[in-house]
C-alpha cells in the first residue's frame, strides 16, 4: 500500500483537490489554430494533498512515480527543468510567482488515475489539481478561465510541450457525460448534454506517446507556416473556399490545412448532431475525422487504425476516432446505450490479439 500524506509528512493535509483526465470528442489539432474543440471529463481523477510551510521549501511525493518514501525537494524562485514529473509542480510554482502571486513552500502528495501517454490529459489534469489546491490553500484570487491559461502556461513556457488551451480549459470546466464546446479563440464556452441514446468508450492502445517530443512540434510549426503563407493570423480564419489555394502550399501545408479548416467544421456538425440526436450523422463525422487525422494531419499510428477499424465492424458503434494529440494513446467511441462496456470488451479483446498491444478500457469503468 502507498503510503499517504500523515505517513510520509508527520501530519494531516491542509487541502485537498482533484481534476479529472478529459477525453475529446471531436476537434484534433485545432486549439492551437484558435479552433473549436469538443471535449469532456472522464472518471479518471489526478488527486493532491498539501499542507503549507513556513519556509520556501516544496516537498514532493508522487504515487506513481516516486520510489517508496522518496519525497522530492526544491526551493521556491530557484525552478529548473529537470525532465522529471516534478517538472510539474516546479512549472506551477514558478508561474504562479511569475503572475504576482506570493507562496510559501508545501507539501504535497499526488495520485493520479489518468495513465500517462495516453491522450487523456494526464499532465494538465496533474496541473489544474494543482493549481486549485494553490488556489484554495493560499487564497489566490483566480477565476476560472485564468486558472487553465495558467496550466497551459505550465505546459508551454516550463515542461516545453507546445499544447493549446483545450486540455487544461477541459479538465477544469467539462463534466462527464456533458461535452464542452469550447471556441478556443473567443474562450467561449457551452455545455452540451450527451444523448442517454450514446455510450461514450475510451480504449487505451498500449501505445504511449510524448507531446513533449518532436512530432507534435512539427504539426504546429506546419500550420503556423501555413498561416503565413496564406496571410492570416491562425487556420481559425480560413473556411472550406480557402481549400484550393491552400492546396498549392508546399507539401504537406495544404494537407495540414485541410485537416484544420474540415475538422473545425466537424466540431460545429457534431454539434448540431448531438443536440438533434443524429447518432448515425455523428458516428460518420468521428470516422471522418479519424480519416483526416490519418491521411491529412498523419498524425494516427497502425496499432490506433487497427482499433478504428475493429470497431467500425462492431455493431453496436456508432463512431470512433484517435483522440487527442496523437503518435499513440486513445480512441475515443460512440455506442449504443447499455451496450459500452460489452462492446468496449469485446473490442479491446480482438484487438489485443492482433496487434500484439495490451489496452486498456478507461471509459466506461468496469464496475467492481
Amino acid at each position: 500500500m502507498s503510503p499517504s500524506f500523515q505517513d510520509l509528512f508527520g501530519h494531516p493535509p491542509e487541502v485537498e483537490a482533484e481534476a479529472p483526465g478529459r477525453v475529446n470528442l471531436i476537434g484534433e489539432h485545432t486549439d492551437y489554430n484558435g479552433g473549436y474543440v469538443l471535449p469532456m471529463a472522464i472518471p479518471q481523477q489526478t488527486q493532491v494533498a498539501l499542507r503549507r510551510r513556513a519556509d520556501k521549501r516544496v516537498r514532493a511525493f508522487s504515487v506513481n512515480t516516486s520510489r517508496s518514501g522518496e519525497i522530492l525537494e526544491y526551493e521556491l524562485g530557484q525552478e529548473s527543468v529537470g525532465k522529471h514529473w516534478l517538472d510539474y509542480v516546479k512549472g506551477v510554482t514558478q508561474v504562479l510567482q511569475r503572475e504576482g502571486h506570493a507562496l510559501t513552500g508545501f507539501e504535497i502528495w499526488i495520485s493520479s488515475e489518468v495513465p500517462l501517454g495516453s491522450g487523456l490529459s494526464s499532465s494538465a489534469s496533474l496541473d489544474v489539481a494543482i493549481l486549485r489546491a494553490l488556489r484554495e490553500l493560499f487564497s489566490l484570487p483566480v477565476e476560472d478561465v485564468p486558472l487553465a491559461i495558467l496550466g497551459q502556461k505550465v505546459e508551454n513556457d516550463f515542461v516545453g510541450a507546445p499544447v493549446g488551451i483545450m486540455d487544461p480549459m477541459a479538465v477544469h470546466l467539462a463534466d462527464q457525460g456533458m461535452a464542452l464546446f469550447l471556441d478556443t479563440r473567443l474562450m467561449r464556452f457551452e455545455r452540451v448534454p450527451l444523448p442517454r441514446a450514446l455510450d461514450p468508450i475510451v480504449i487505451n492502445s498500449g501505445v504511449a506517446h510524448n507531446h513533449a517530443a518532436g512530432d507534435y512540434r512539427v504539426r504546429r510549426a506546419e500550420c503556423e507556416q501555413a498561416a503565413a503563407l496564406l496571410g492570416v493570423q491562425q487556420l481559425r480564419d480560413l473556411s472550406t473556399v480557402d481549400l484550393l489555394r491552400a492546396e498549392k502550399l508546399p507539401a504537406p501545408l495544404g494537407q495540414r490545412v485541410r485537416h484544420v479548416v474540415t475538422e473545425n467544421a466537424r466540431v460545429l456538425a457534431a454539434v448540431q448532431a448531438l443536440r438533434s440526436e443524429e447518432l448515425d450523422r455523428l458516428g460518420n463525422l468521428f470516422y471522418a475525422s479519424h480519416d483526416s487525422q490519418r491521411r491529412d494531419y498523419e498524425v494516427s499510428v497502425p496499432e490506433i487504425d487497427l482499433l478504428v477499424d475493429i470497431a467500425k465492424e462492431d455493431a453496436d458503434v456508432y463512431g470512433a476516432r484517435l483522440t487527442g494529440g496523437g503518435f499513440g494513446g486513445s480512441v475515443v467511441m460512440l455506442a449504443k446505450a447499455g451496450t459500452g462496456s460489452d462492446a468496449a470488451a469485446r473490442i479491446a479483446e480482438i484487438y489485443a490479439k492482433r496487434s500484439g498491444q495490451r489496452p486498456s478500457v478507461l471509459v466506461p469503468q468496469a464496475h467492481s
